[in-house]
């Protein structure tokens, strides 16, 4: 335990140290998207003492001492392979594998027997960020690195909040009074996340987030396969929210083919909540099938109004990200760019425009638009509206 206590003091020390010395230069130039053969001699710093880390690593091959050590390790090798990847020292693009071999091996080692992506996730730099005096895990000491790191941890613990509300009401059934408290609940969750990315878009500075914090969130290679970098919405419960509602469908094949690839980017317990999650009948379809009889109650109404509110709420956290964080900080920013560097400023891999009409299906899927060329959950909502005159 030693050795990779050794190296992840070395993360949390030196190496974000180094990370913030070539954004500063980087940020500093007026084409601050060029680094190339910039500040290499920190580079090739960055480079020798993590790679002296992970062969010490390979070769003493002690890395199952549970699973939290085994996966603070994965992140730890993530982030040293991300950082490379930030500072142009690999690049998928013009590789057929990764120049870093070691780290790959180490990287696939342990992801195998954890079930997880061999790169650093969301989790490593959220939910599972465990702080040394006070101090978390970065790749730099930038303010506006650490604002998005805490406003995005809140988000995540308000949406968790919300889905483990929601689940609640599963064993209840929407016909019990109950259902109505948990419902609001849920919806008093999902303003926290409307809060709190109304203060992070107030804090955080555009030019500082996509130059200095997004470029590590880019795909990056583990042996011959690229992945594609971590996500915001990478753990279950958003996807908690989306099918116990019913906005979305776990047989819809657009949304379950995200879910798949989605998958091994959570956690493992994340894993196995989402997967039981997708085998349960919706609220939506839940209420349709009670209308008939309980149209006229006025507990069954009190119901649906409160679950329609969450619906709405929800429906708003997916505009307030899509209109806001992506427009704002990703896609405008973008249109600066050099055609080469525009190719490649997605985290998810494909083009922006790709990138940008998949997130919008997705974001009217959450808000229940009327689109005929996507499953929305439009038409039965107004059902179940004109059931109970809400």
């Amino acid at each position: 335990m030693t050795l990779s206590k050794d190296y992840e003091h070395w993360i949390r020390t030196s190496f974000v140290e180094m990370n913030t010395a070539l954004e500063e230069i980087y940020f500093a130039r007026e084409a601050r998207e060029n680094v190339e053969g910039i500040g290499d001699e920190i580079k090739t710093q960055i480079r020798e003492e993590g790679h002296e880390f992970i062969v010490q690593l390979l070769v003493e091959g002690n890395t199952d001492e549970g699973f939290e050590n085994a996966f603070d390790l994965l992140g730890d090798v993530g982030l040293y392979m991300a950082s490379l990847r930030r500072h142009e020292v690999t690049n998928p693009a013009r590789e057929t594998k990764s120049p870093l071999h070691e780290a790959s091996a180490l990287a696939m080692h342990i992801s195998s027997f954890l079930g997880v992506v061999p790169r650093f996730a969301t989790a490593h730099l959220t939910t599972r960020n465990r702080a040394v005096n006070g101090k978390i895990k970065s790749f730099t000491t930038l303010p506006d690195e650490y604002l998005f790191l805490d406003y995005n941890l809140r988000s995540i613990f308000a949406f968790k909040r919300a889905a483990e509300l929601l689940s609640r009401v599963l064993p209840l059934g929407v016909t019990n009074p109950a259902a109505a408290i948990l419902f609001e609940d849920a919806g008093d969750a999902l303003r926290d996340v409307i809060e709190s990315n109304d203060l992070l878009f107030k804090k955080l500075d555009r030019d500082r987030f996509f130059y200095c914090v997004r470029p590590y969130y880019k795909p990056y290679k583990v042996a011959r396969q690229e992945y594609r970098g971590a996500n915001g919405g990478d753990f279950s419960g958003i996807n908690e929210i989306d099918l116990l509602l019913g906005l979305c469908s776990a047989n819809d094949p657009y949304y379950s083919q995200l879910l798949v690839e989605k998958m091994l980017y959570m956690e493992p317990r994340d894993q196995i909540s989402l997967r039981e999650c997708m085998r349960q009948r919706s609220f939506l379809l839940q209420f349709l099938d009670a209308a008939p009889e309980n149209k006229n109650d006025l507990t069954f109404k009190k119901n649906v109004e409160a679950y329609l509110s969450v619906c709405k709420l929800h429906g708003t956290t997916a505009r307030q990200h899509h209109d806001k964080l992506v427009k704002d900080y990703i896609e405008k920013p973008s249109a600066a760019l050099t055609p080469e560097k525009y190719k490649q400023v997605t985290a998810s891999g494909p083009p922006l425009e790709e990138l940008m009409s998949a997130l919008e299906i997705l974001r009217d899927m959450r808000l229940a638009v009327d689109r005929k060329n996507i499953r929305s959950a439009h038409d039965d909502m107004q059902k179940l509206r004109s059931y109970v005159g809400v």
